[in-house]
């Protein structure tokens, strides 16, 4: 089965809405976006190694991560605040790279299960301004995203073969 990501922007409205599925249950796709352990293992893009350098995974909580390549000493720190996490269906945060300070988008992510152990992420993400969402796009947002959701493929199903193996 295809798990393309779909990116569609509203025209002339900062908000973009993302939409990816994958092989596995909302509950583990969930638990990939709240572990820190297992979300640095897959956050895009894949030529960036990332550390987690804050990490309150619930509602009230706060995350920081810096993600970096092997040209860049410094580094993109990116932080947020979790306004909502209810586990295996919604998160609702905040998400500033802090290189653009005060540029923060609302991320709504939605996680549904789907028939035969599938499920679907819905991203809604709103941004302070047109300029602001048109620079993330052309950032690189939607590449930095597959890669990411690649690799998110690739854990789920070895975590799979291995839940497979284990009941054998």
């Amino acid at each position: 089965m295809s798990n393309a990501l779909t990116v569609e922007t509203l025209p002339g409205q900062p908000v973009v809405d993302i939409v990816r599925e994958f092989d596995a249950p909302a509950a583990a796709v969930y638990a990939a976006h709240a572990d820190p352990d297992v979300y640095v293992s897959w956050i895009g893009p894949s030529a960036y190694e990332t550390t987690v350098t804050e990490w309150d995974h619930r509602s009230g909580g706060a995350y920081r991560f810096v993600q970096k390549d092997a040209d860049d000493d410094a580094g993109h720190a990116i932080r947020g605040a979790i306004h909502t996490a209810r586990p295996d269906e919604l998160v609702i945060q905040t998400f500033e790279w802090e290189g653009a300070p005060d540029q923060v988008s609302l991320d709504i992510i939605r996680f549904e299960d789907l028939p035969d152990g599938r499920s679907r992420i819905l991203v809604r993400g709103v941004f302070p301004s047109l300029e602001n969402l048109e620079a993330m796009v052309n950032a690189g947002m939607a590449r930095g995203m597959e890669d990411g959701y690649r690799a998110l493929d690739a854990l789920l199903a070895s975590e799979r073969a291995s839940a497979e193996t284990a009941s054998c």
